[in-house]
């Protein structure tokens, strides 16, 4: 465990989720905690780097210390980047985009926080999550978040059929994400997959100007699908 005089926490910062103004995403509060930070674990460093510049353009970079956090990172590495907060030093965890450790493998550093006994503080911001359904009318008191549905063609059209199923017996909404240069392909199967009355959110570039967001029937998908080729967008099943 930690010296119980030991203060330092983890601060999560969310991140954009698409190109813009940080004021209109992102609380004054946590542009100022950001300054004040200089150690930070990162899914990326270089998208950190300019997410930083972006809250502050004086900030000097090479002053800060990252450590990166992703699927390549070896895990048996990630309890050394715990060193600052042992010695006293406040830690930021940056994602790629949205909040960190959702979906992200800040996860990790952030049990290992946890089980050492640091304060964690995640900071307010946006999700594409909590935003999607939000927006969808669907049903907000019981959903699943899914990730990523299988590669395979025969196991993701089983998994589709299960979400269906799930979403109007338990009457839960089920939510799950694609790599972006898939979507057009995702899209088709799930007209080709699912009931015609079944209901489809499909949300992308959340909080941009150009942000997309329509919940409609799978029959009335069928006839007019969107085209979002590498476009970062999240899907809901709801009733």
């Amino acid at each position: 465990m930690m010296n119980q005089n030991n203060n330092a926490k983890v601060y999560l910062i969310p991140v954009p989720l698409a190109e813009g103004d940080l004021n209109t995403v992102l609380p004054k509060y946590n542009l100022d905690r950001i300054k004040e930070i200089h150690y930070f674990v990162v899914e990326n460093i270089r998208s950190a780097r300019r997410f930083l510049k972006q809250v502050d353009r004086n900030i000097v970079i090479d002053d800060l210390t990252f450590y990166e956090l992703n699927k390549r990172t070896d895990l048996n590495k990630v309890d050394s980047y715990l060193k600052p907060l042992e010695e006293g030093q406040d830690m930021g965890v940056i994602s790629e985009a949205g909040c960190p450790a959702v979906a992200d493998p800040g996860a990790v550093f952030v049990a290992k926080a946890q089980r050492k006994g640091f304060g964690i503080v995640p900071l307010v911001g946006p999700s594409s999550i909590l935003l999607s359904l939000m927006g969808s009318g669907f049903n907000g008191q019981s959903f699943v978040f899914h990730g990523y549905l299988p590669i395979d063609d025969q196991q993701r059209k089983r998994a589709l059929q299960r979400l269906e199923s799930d979403a109007i017996k338990l009457h839960q909404t089920q939510i799950f994400i694609e790599t972006p240069y898939r979507n057009n392909k995702l899209i088709d199967e799930i007209c080709a997959v699912l009931r015609s009355d079944t209901k489809l959110c499909i949300a992308s570039n959340l909080t941009s100007p150009d942000q997309f967001l329509k919940t409609k029937s799978i029959g009335e998908w069928q006839k007019s699908k969107p085209e979002l080729h590498k476009i970062p967008t999240i899907y809901l099943i709801g009733k």
